[in-house]
Order: structure tokens, then C-alpha cells, then sequence
């Protein structure tokens, strides 16, 4: 099924998503305030394919928030220098600080994702990244930051669509790299690694939530409300968060026991 699997065959309402996506926000300003009156800290890891729905996701969660306090991580390859440290290094600079919501925009996962499918990286680093990165993540967890991992899942057919739109949108073109156009021939490697990445990194301190995102609307709303749910904050209301649809999210080992086709 190259849609794999998703269960909606229309959009979520845009009255009904404006309606949610306003309690969710108010609900998010709420738990900022809380994070200032208490220095507690949030990370929020953001993976998927390209044209998965990362960046507009991060934009609307980010829409009524403070910059200063609230921070996007989105890093571009590593320079000469950073190719030489531990491979964890460069991230652990953007962690955050008491008060502070950091969200990265494809994180240190990369190793396990597009460099390991593009060759970017050895066999072997792979591999000890796959080993390391429970401990890493154990460590920060340890520490007290809430760490959130999502990953943002679409079908084939809506990878194309969405390549096809930016392709011919003068203002979206800029999305497009010669990376993503590779991806499209590399669907099944892109989908190993996936697979094997939330199978060897899936943790109870450090667990992996999928989100299906073939529909932005309803992609969003649970990736928001799957973070307000999870925290305690003075001030949290259950019924403005509103109900997980548990037909668009999904633990990663659930996950991985359904169809490949995504």
C-alpha cells in the first residue's frame, strides 16, 4: 500500500484543526509558563522522511511561543572541524538550559537515517552510533530533561505528491535538494533503516513515538498533544489537550510489527 496504510481518506476539517490547534496552543503557553516558574527542561527530537511535515509541524508548535525560551535546533552538515570530534559533541551545545523547550529539526539521528542510506558514513559507524545512543540518551534523561523522539511517517505516494508541489512552487522550491531526489529510488533502504534504528534505540527512559502524518492537520495535533499529555504542568487541562487518536500514533515496536509499506 504505498499510502501505507493510512487509515483517513480526507483532510481533518480546517475548522475543526484552527479550533484544536488554538486550545493546544493556549495549553502550550501555559506550559511554558510553568517551565519558567520551575527551570524544568524539554527536548524534542523531530525525524521522518523528507516532506514528512517536520519543519511545518515545529512551526505551528512554535507559533505562540517565546524565542528566547523556546529554541530550534536545525544544524546543516558538519564543517572540517566538527567532523573530527565525538560524534554526539556538536548536539550536546544546543542542549537546553533551565526554562527552555529546544526542538531539533532532524537531530543525531541522522547517522542512523540518510548518512548511513547515502553512504555518508561507515558500516561502522553506524553501528557504534546504534550502540551509544541509548547511553547517551540515558544520560539526558538522568539529568532531568524530558526528551521527546518523534518520527514523522508518510507514505510513498505523499512523498511524491509533496516532492511534485515544491517542485513546481516558486516558493517552496527551495526545499528541494538533490538528497531528496535521491531518497525517492532508495525508499526500501530509507525504510531498513528506519526500522532498524527504532528497533536498537527504542527505550523505556528514551522511547520512539510515530506519528502518521499523511494529513499535516491531524499529524499535528497529535504530535502536540502527545507532549502536552505525557509532561505535568500547573495548569494543564485534559480536556483541551483532547483525545490521542491512537490510529495516527503509535509506540515504536507497535509500529514496526505493521506493514512496511510506510
Amino acid at each position: 500500500m504505498t499510502s501505507g496504510g493510512y487509515p483517513y481518506e480526507d483532510k481533518l476539517d480546517r475548522d475543526i484543526y484552527e479550533a484544536q490547534m488554538y486550545d493546544l496552543q493556549k495549553q502550550l503557553v501555559t506550559l511554558q509558563a510553568h517551565l519558567l516558574a520551575t527551570g524544568e527542561r524539554i527536548m524534542i527530537v523531530f525525524e521522518g522522511r523528507d516532506a514528512a511535515g517536520k519543519g511545518g509541524t515545529i512551526k505551528r508548535y512554535m507559533e505562540n511561543l517565546n524565542p528566547r525560551y523556546n529554541i530550534i535546533a536545525a544544524l546543516p552538515k558538519p564543517n572540517d572541524r566538527e567532523r573530527t570530534q565525538w560524534y554526539f559533541q556538536r548536539y550536546v551545545e544546543w542542549m537546553p538550559a533551565a526554562t527552555e523547550t529546544v526542538l531539533f529539526d532532524r537531530s543525531w539521528y541522522n547517522r542512523a537515517g540518510v548518512e548511513k542510506v547515502m553512504g555518508f558514513c561507515t558500516p561502522e559507524q553506524t553501528e557504534h552510533f546504534l550502540e551509544e545512543a541509548p547511553e547517551f540518551e540515558r544520560r539526558i534523561t538522568r539529568d532531568g530533561i524530558h526528551l521527546f523522539k518523534f518520527w514523522l511517517s508518510i507514505g510513498r505516494e505523499m512523498q511524491l505528491k509533496r516532492f511534485h508541489d515544491r517542485r513546481h512552487d516558486p516558493l517552496k522550491v527551495w526545499k528541494l535538494s538533490p538528497i531528496d531526489l535521491e531518497a525517492l529510488s532508495r525508499w526500501n533502504d530509507y525504510s531498513d533503516a528506519r526500522d532498524e534504528m527504532i528497533k536498537r534505540t527504542h527505550t523505556e527512559h528514551a522511547p520512539w513515538t510515530v506519528i502518521r502524518t499523511n494529513d499535516k492537520r491531524r499529524g499535528r495535533i497529535t504530535l502536540i498533544q502527545s507532549v502536552l499529555d505525557e509532561l505535568d504542568y500547573a495548569g494543564k487541562d485534559k480536556k483541551a489537550i483532547g483525545e490521542i487518536d491512537h490510529n495516527i500514533r503509535f509506540r515504536g515496536p507497535d509500529f514496526l510489527k505493521m506493514s512496511k509499506s510506510d
